[in-house]
């Protein structure tokens, strides 16, 4: 866990310096993209461990945050998507060095530096979170940075355009989700994912509105239709390498799914909860 937290943190950081070194285009580039890739090379040791028959590794702190806490688990679901989100993000920032560089005269490249680095640790967060409050809190760092990496050429209407139609939906799919954890952190009394397994016993109607709630919430995200209406006007107008990763990483983001076996699980350590999911699947439906 150890190293995979340190993976996010040399995203951030070097995002920052990024930010911090914006007068020179050269040392926004070289900290951006050299930072994207140590610190995708260093998630990637821990992950590929787990993902290989290693043990599973957590980490879980107490935060002041109401219903909040600093509660992390790299399992093998959650190994699976950082070695795709990390292989990716390496090589979308090696070309994205060269896509931006020719705009050195125009724009200052810091901030999308900052912002690539940023979405990188953000999706990261997602799938390690194992609390509503700190996976919300990576959700939306993962849904601003995106946006200011599709305006990055807001000198253009369409671009401008773009962004807002991806801002509205993003956000709205978020609202479903701030419901869907409220209504389950009532029910659980915790927004600790492992005190989940306690709303199998709550009526079916209550599930089926959870459900509805996480289909518009990740499904706004990951584009399912008729959610999709901000996809054909975002990735036209983002540089080719954030496309790339929102199109091949970001929108997988809201697909996934309970490790729970169509005969049901007999406890939370059967079947821990991945809410990183558009489909939620309870012991008592299936």
């Amino acid at each position: 866990m150890v190293l995979v937290l340190l993976s996010v943190a040399i995203l951030a950081v070097s995002g920052f310096v990024a930010l911090l070194g914006q007068r020179s285009a050269r040392i926004a580039t070289s900290i951006g993209v050299g930072g994207a890739v140590i610190g995708c090379a260093i998630g990637l040791i821990p992950a590929l461990g787990v993902l290989l028959g290693g043990e599973v590794e957590s980490l879980h702190l107490a935060w002041s945050v109401p219903y909040g806490s600093f509660f992390v688990q790299l399992d093998a679901l959650s190994a699976f998507f950082i070695v795709v989100i990390l292989a990716i993000s390496a090589l979308t920032a090696i070309y994205g060095g060269e896509y931006l560089w020719p705009w050195r005269d125009k724009k200052l490249l810091g901030p999308p530096w900052f912002f690539f680095n940023m979405l990188v640790a953000s999706m990261v967060m997602v799938v390690l979170a194992r609390n509503g409050v700190l996976f919300l809190m990576a959700w939306e760092v993962m849904a601003l940075s995106s946006f200011f990496l599709v305006t990055f050429e807001d000198e253009r209407e369409s671009v401008r355009v773009a962004g807002r139609t991806y801002l509205v939906a993003t956000h709205l799919g978020t609202a479903f989700l701030l419901v869907m954890f409220i209504l389950m952190g009532r029910e659980a009394g915790s927004l600790d994912f492992d005190q989940f397994e306690k709303l199998s016993a709550t009526p079916k109607a209550f599930e089926g509105l959870l459900f509805l709630l996480a289909i518009i919430g990740f499904g706004t995200k990951a584009g399912f239709m008729p959610l999709h209406v901000w996809l054909p006007e975002a990735h036209p107008a983002a540089p080719s390498h954030v496309s790339a990763l929102m199109s091949g990483v970001m929108i997988k983001m809201g697909i996934g799914r309970r490790r729970c076996g169509g005969d049901g699980c007999s406890s939370a350590s059967d079947c821990p909860q991945e809410f990183s999911v558009c489909c939620l699947r309870w012991r008592n439906t299936t």
